[in-house]
């Protein structure tokens, strides 16, 4: 496809801007838990699913949402994600309570589950292969540059108590990018191929909400629960039954043809171990900073900055990088920075605050923004072009969808995890204070609340310092047990990525 100089600008930004609505709510919502928690009245369990229902869809549909812009046109089918996007963001804002929020945040999901794919879908059909890696790189830099200020704006807002703004920044994003998609952006799409997976969706939806409610509401009902046995159970059988109507599927939305790749199928595997580590480390550190290391909202948005420019520096070089020497070494070194990033951010306990900060979260922060900075360019192009141009579409979506199962699935395991651990430190530290029986009882009840528990008021000081320590450190402790997690995780990646990415230079 042969375009202009303004329709190439025009691409990126209204890509760019688009993709960026679904970043920024991702980064500022997490900054913005604690205050949101403290407004409505959430527990642990509520925070995961408001996370989670939004990851769901997103991560279930992604791959009907990148086969329906093969077979209906690239460009029709992201703008109508934009469109619903932005409305299940404004219902959102004026969310008055969890379910509200939930249900909205579903349909948000469904919303991007047609507009994620769709960027880097109508680049890698719009630019030419040699200069594909240089697009996606200006992609993820300016897209990270849009999503920089995405926690430091929640912090802000949280601070403010207007969180709810968050979600109403989207309005003016998706203008623009509607906008320019309407004046410069050509359609495209496969020709010949009409039919789409409907029965793959369902059975990737149910797999994924069933795997997403077993590992969620397991701590409080515990895994010898019936209802937590049959919901796991069926999400696996789903799961299995998703792959067989895959293989057997002429219409599949995700062709297991496209894993006789090994590059492809390297890349997704290590897609599924980075990105799982990071969505599951990042939903709890902002909770760390702000309900237990002390930061207010507004300075705790800001302490992944260094990360955000580190990523958005970086991502262009990576990528051109990636077109020179094929994708094997800059993965294999950005994913090993990024395990060592997050072993370090398990290191420190309880800290004096943001004063504190430099000596104790920074260096972790720095290491592993530099790792994903060389990670998320070549792991993109390596995807991209490792299939005929005809399967932009699809291998988006795989891809995309890939990145967010592990997130979803990271956070409903690593959330259970976090959990169990605050359950078992809690009361560990609980055994060590000379507790009235109603001050423990009172305290037990505020467990699923995790960090954002709070001591009875009936206790007396003594016995309210106690408390407030236990909480502390039982979190800590839980905290930097997930962090571990995404360091193996992390670590893994390095390992696919020397085993399954031999590609030679171009």
């Amino acid at each position: 496809m042969n375009l202009s100089k303004p329709q190439e600008r025009a691409i990126l930004i209204s890509t760019i801007l688009a993709s960026s609505m679904a970043f920024i709510d991702f980064t500022a919502l997490n900054v913005a838990f604690p205050a949101l928690q403290k407004d409505l009245d959430l527990g642990g369990a509520d925070l995961l699913w408001i996370a989670n229902g939004y990851s769901l869809f997103l991560s279930a549909l992604l791959l009907v949402g990148g086969a329906m812009g093969d077979a209906l046109g690239r460009k029709k089918i992201f703008m109508l994600g934009i469109v619903m996007f932005t409305l299940s963001s404004i219902a959102c804002g004026l969310s008055n309570g969890p379910l509200m929020l939930i249900v909205s945040r579903c349909f948000q999901g469904i919303g991007g589950a047609m507009m994620v794919p769709g960027s880097l879908s109508i680049i890698s059909a719009s630019f030419p292969k040699e200069s594909r890696g240089k697009a996606i790189g200006t992609w993820s830099m300016f897209s990270a540059m849009t999503t920089i200020f995405g926690p430091a704006l929640g912090g802000w807002f949280a601070g403010m108590g207007l969180w709810r703004l968050i979600f109403f920044i989207n309005i003016p994003l998706a203008l623009i990018s509607l906008t320019l998609l309407l004046r410069y952006v050509p359609e495209s799409k496969q020709e010949g191929q009409a039919k789409l997976d409907f029965p793959g969706a369902l059975l990737i939806t149910l797999a994924l909400a069933g795997l997403t409610f077993g590992f969620i509401e397991a701590p409080e009902r515990g895994f010898t629960d019936p209802l937590i046995i049959f919901t796991l159970v069926f999400g696996f059988l789903s799961l299995i039954g998703f792959l067989w109507v895959e293989k057997q599927s002429k219409n599949a939305m995700m062709p297991l043809s496209l894993f006789n790749s090994r590059i492809f199928s390297g890349a997704n595997f290590l897609t599924l171990l980075v990105y799982g580590a990071l969505g599951g480390f990042l939903f709890f550190f902002p909770l760390n900073l702000i309900q237990v290391q002390g930061y207010p909202p507004e300075i705790a948005g800001f302490t992944m900055l260094p990360f955000g420019l580190l990523l958005a520096f970086l991502a262009r070089i990576s990528g051109n990088w990636s077109d020179k020497v094929g994708p094997r070494t800059p993965l294999m070194l950005g994913t090993f920075l990024v395990a060592i990033g997050f072993f370090l951010f398990s290191i420190p306990d309880l800290t004096d605050g943001p004063r504190d900060y430099w000596t104790t979260f920074l260096p972790a922060i720095i290491v592993a923004g530099t790792g994903m900075g060389l990670t998320v360019a070549p792991l993109t192009t390596a995807v991209m072009n490792s299939v005929p141009p005809e399967k932009t579409g699809t291998a988006s979506g795989v891809n995309n969808s890939i990145s967010r199962t592990a997130g979803v699935l990271a956070v409903a395991i690593m959330g259970a995890m976090v959990l169990f651990s605050f359950d078992s430190e809690i009361r560990e530290y609980l055994d060590t204070l000379d507790l009235r029986p109603e001050v423990y009882e009172a305290t037990i009840a505020e467990i699923p609340k995790l960090a954002e528990a709070r001591p009875p008021e009936f206790c007396n000081p003594e016995e309210r310092d106690g408390i407030i320590s236990a909480i502390k450190w039982a979190f800590i402790h839980s905290f930097n047990r997930s962090a571990i997690i995404a360091s193996v995780m992390a670590m893994s990646g390095t390992i696919i990525a020397f085993f399954f990415l031999k590609e030679s230079r171009r």
